[in-house]
């Protein structure tokens, strides 16, 4: 069986021990390649040294000479560095899944053309379990399509730096598309002083950052004397790796094409 050759950018971020450790304990899987950013005190430890499992793939700070270990690379960091390896794949002919978030319209677009070229797989959430969440909200927003206000909560932890979260978004961007609405013309983002009555139209977004909350999204289906809430709740996270290990599993062997979890786990 041919192994998939993974590489990790941002290997000394939580995200990035916790994909490492995914990698080294999945049988389909081989790591190829660690990156932390240049003058890193990890460039030059070890996997083993990173997550404790005997591994003695060295953390480099080159990604483009880097990528020649590497059939898929997977990028949890930001969106400036994010575009960056984006092209470096691109030239290289490796696939890339992209969990960063946060990326304005233009960086989107980058996204689209090259998944001309490579294969990419681009989420707002890796998590299996929040992507069923997807798919419930879909099929919740037309059945309560009418006298129910949406409401969508969202928690993450202190360092997080984009609000509201990619996860939220597309969860609005889910239930307006069920319920034929624009989410740039409906959504409200937070609320204060005197508002006056709630539009009926509108999809309203809540923020809390706090602590070390690894993610927590609900989604409130407001009505007169019920209230039906979905919520999905992370405790670590391991289940975005495991997530992102997935995509790089269904990208193996793709020539090119751009593709969301909802492709990966055939929810479409």
């Amino acid at each position: 069986m041919t192994m998939t050759r993974i590489g990790i950018v941002g290997a000394s971020g939580r995200m990035g021990r916790m994909l490492t450790e995914a990698t080294l304990k999945d049988e389909q899987l081989v790591l190829g390649a660690l990156f932390d950013q240049p003058g890193s005190p990890f460039i030059g430890k070890t996997a083993g040294d990173l997550v404790g499992i005997a591994c003695d793939v060295v953390v480099g700070d080159d990604v483009a000479a880097g990528l020649k270990n590497v059939d898929c690379l997977i990028d949890f960091t930001r969106p400036q560095g994010t575009l960056v390896h984006l092209d470096l794949c691109r030239q290289a002919g490796v696939a890339i899944v992209i969990g960063t978030t946060g990326f304005e319209a233009e960086g989107k677009a980058a996204i689209a053309a090259a998944a001309k070229e490579i294969p990419v797989v681009f989420a707002p959430n890796m998590a299996v379990g929040v992507n069923l969440v997807f798919k419930l909200l879909d099929t919740a927003a037309r059945i309560l399509n009418q006298g129910y206000d949406i409401e969508i909560v969202e928690a993450h932890h202190r360092l997080k730096i984009d609000a509201p979260s990619g996860t939220a978004l597309r969860m609005g961007e889910v239930v307006a598309d069920a319920l034929g609405r624009d989410l740039a013309e409906c959504a409200v983002y937070g609320r204060e002083g005197v508002t006056g009555e709630r539009d009926p139209s509108t999809i309203g977004f809540a923020t809390v950052r706090g602590g070390d909350i690894v993610g927590d999204h609900t989604v409130m289906f407001c009505g007169l004397g019920e209230r039906v809430e979905v919520t999905h709740k992370a405790s670590s996270r391991m289940p975005y790796a495991l997530g992102s290990l997935r995509a790089a599993r269904f990208v193996a062997g793709r020539r090119n094409g751009l593709f969301d979890m909802q492709d990966v786990l055939g929810l479409r």
